[in-house]
């Protein structure tokens, strides 16, 4: 896989992160204290900056109420 896919693959999974986020009212600060992870953590994911490991993957959906799946998975 090239860089640029690997970009895109990250800027869709922080679009996704977002886009749940916004939907429960939540701000970076609220999904950083509701998953265990910093705020500007959780800012860089969202900009598609931060390689997310499994485990705060786990963690972030969580927080978010959904399964992880629900943050990989094209047909979102």
């Amino acid at each position: 896989m090239s860089a640029n896919p690997k970009a895109k693959l990250l800027a869709v999974f922080g679009d996704r992160v977002r886009s749940h986020r916004k939907t429960l009212g939540l701000s970076q600060e609220g999904l950083a204290l509701a998953c265990g992870l910093d705020r500007t953590y959780i800012g860089g994911v969202e900009r598609g900056e931060r390689n997310v490991s499994l485990i705060n993957i786990q963690r972030i959906a969580a927080a978010l109420n959904i399964k992880p799946s629900e943050l990989l998975s094209d047909d979102n």
